[in-house]
């Protein structure tokens, strides 16, 4: 008996069976029952990160490698906050802000159906988060039905222990419970050093001495900014101004090109970069202009347009920094406009806003202050009373939510306000039938403007939108040329950072708690297998006397 004892001891000596009793049974717990099913990708949207004026602003991290936790059930900054953009309030992202690890936002499915209240509640968080330093990375996500799975997992297991009722079974929860990883693996977000920031310009020049003829210029910031730069659409603010421009420079040309009706005031028409950071398309234009050693087009200009979300509201703010005098060119088109707005009666009304400039802002309310600064007569025109408006800087300003037929009213508004200027008319409406304002065309431009345009993503000088913009004001206008604003790089004004967009791995794992949960039954089970291995030949002849005994009585 002994002898068979020892024999079968020998079989234990060896490798092979170690792995058989160790590893074999350690694979099997902790290898996933599905593995394909245990990850998933998405596209994810950094936050804004930029430098204005030496000031820093927006997110300033970029690798995630955290635990997932909902917006309620996060502790500690090891964890990574999961929540719907709608859950998220300007309190709560300043808590999230200063104490998690990461955050990681879902958009909404539909942008286009959200209530008032919850529009008003995004408008508050964006702007709590644009316009601060944020240490920690900030992701937003696109809707997908597998990534509202894992939020409602996120949050139902924070509910389970929520609602445990001793600490054994919080604990056996915490063990059993099924987890997530959020791991965005890219390098630290760094200074972009090929920066170029284009503004283009083009005129049509008005009958008889061009040098001698009074010239109106109108004015367009292109680029759009919202919480996220590859988020903001901007189809209001700006696409509306952008289309409205380039409808004018359509139907004007038109007249231009006939003799009979070649007025004698020269046009000027411009689309600037960086609006949506404090104008630096339009300082750079005008310091070329007027401080260059060339001649300005604007030098003695009668008046500046500009051009800002002309489709929120029927009524039309002029914005002034100074109000025109009476029988002044910008006080004439005034009345103009206020004159045809009434009689289209069509229920848009014109009103003006006077508001100093404050040079001690950081940042100025409208484009028309740039040139007011330079002593040049100039006023914006926007639905938006109020510069401060959050409709301005939103990931909702979309191609849905703008009003495509006031677009279309407001167009000719200012078309036959701006007529009436240049040929001195008092009464009367020059765009009709064949020259009329063409609402296939405002809504060709809002289609295609309706696509990210922040000003950090529009920086190649060969980039396919800027360009196309420049081909179509060469369609219409003469001497179109663009003109690029490259930030010093000693002492930047502006500074635009890398990443702002990549993707975020989402693992399906256990909670830490597991692992040591696990760890601990692998290190008895090893002490098992050393205790059996060790005292075998007495276990042999207990398990050999127990079933002889058992045969015996049996007999």
């Amino acid at each position: 008996m002994w002898s068979e004892a020892d024999e079968f001891m020998e079989l234990f000596r060896g490798y092979l069976p170690y792995y058989l009793l160790i590893m074999l049974p350690l694979f099997i717990i902790i290898a996933p029952v599905c593995p394909v099913g245990a990850a998933h990708d998405f596209q994810v949207f950094r936050m804004q990160q930029f430098d204005l004026h030496g000031v820093p602003h927006g997110c300033r991290s970029a690798a995630v490698n955290l635990e997932a936790r909902s917006a309620v059930g996060w502790g500690t900054s090891r964890h990574c906050v999961v929540a719907r953009l709608e859950d998220i309030t300007s309190d709560k992202f300043r808590e999230i802000r200063s104490r998690a690890g990461a955050l990681l936002i879902v958009l909404p499915r539909n942008l286009f159906g959200l209530s008032q209240e919850e529009k008003q509640q995004i408008w508050e968080l964006e702007e709590a988060m644009l316009y601060q330093e944020v240490s920690i990375p900030v992701y937003f996500v696109e809707w997908a039905s597998t990534l509202q799975t894992i939020v409602n997992d996120v949050a139902s297991s924070y509910m389970k222990d929520d609602r445990s009722t001793t600490a054994v079974e919080a604990l056996v929860h915490s063990i059993a419970a099924n987890g997530y990883q959020i791991v965005v693996s890219t390098s630290q977000p760094s200074p972009r050093s090929d920066v170029n920031i284009a503004t283009i310009q083009g005129k049509l020049p008005g009958f008889g001495v061009e040098e001698k003829l009074p010239t109106v210029a109108v004015v367009a910031h292109y680029d759009s900014f919202a919480v996220a730069p590859d988020l903001a659409l901007g189809t209001d603010s700006n696409g509306s101004g952008v289309a409205m421009l380039m409808e004018l420079a359509r139907i004007f040309s038109r007249l231009y090109a006939n003799p009979k009706t070649h007025a004698r005031h020269n046009l000027v028409f411009l689309l600037t970069g960086a609006g949506k950071f404090n104008y630096q398309g339009s300082k750079k234009w005008l310091e070329d202009q007027l401080d260059g050693v060339e001649g300005s087009v604007i030098q003695d200009a009668s008046f500046i347009l500009c051009l800002d979300t002309v489709a929120t509201d029927n009524v039309l703010y002029l914005h002034v920094s100074k109000p025109p005098r009476d029988g002044s060119p910008g006080g004439n088109f005034y009345k103009e406009l206020k004159s045809v707005a009434e009689s289209v009666n069509l229920n848009v009304t014109v009103d003006t806003i006077h508001k100093k400039i404050n040079l001690a802002d950081e940042l100025l309310a409208w484009e028309h202050e740039r040139y007011s600064i330079r002593r040049l007569p100039a006023f914006t025109l926007s639905s938006l009373k109020s510069h401060r408006s959050m409709s301005r800087n939103t990931i909702l300003d979309t191609h849905e939510n703008v009003n495509a037929p006031l677009l279309f009213h407001n167009t000719d508004i200012v078309a036959e306000a701006l007529a009436r200027h240049v040929y001195n008319l008092s009464d009367g409406k020059v765009f009709e039938e064949s020259l009329e304002v063409s609402r296939e065309s405002l809504d060709s431009w809002l289609e295609f403007l309706s696509q990210p345009r922040s000003a950090q993503i529009l920086l190649d000088k060969q980039n396919v939108l800027v360009n196309s913009l420049k081909n179509s004001m060469s369609r219409y206008l003469k001497d179109v040329k663009v003109s690029y604003l490259v930030p010093d790089k000693r002492d930047p004004e502006i500074v635009f950072y890398d990443v702002t967009k990549t993707i975020v791995n989402i693992y399906s794992v256990k909670p830490a708690v597991f692992d040591l949960f696990l760890t601990g039954l692998i290190g008895l089970y090893l002490v098992a297998i050393y205790f059996v291995v060790q005292n075998f030949p007495l276990i042999y002849v207990a398990v050999s006397k127990f079933s002889s005994s058992k045969k015996s009585k049996v007999q």
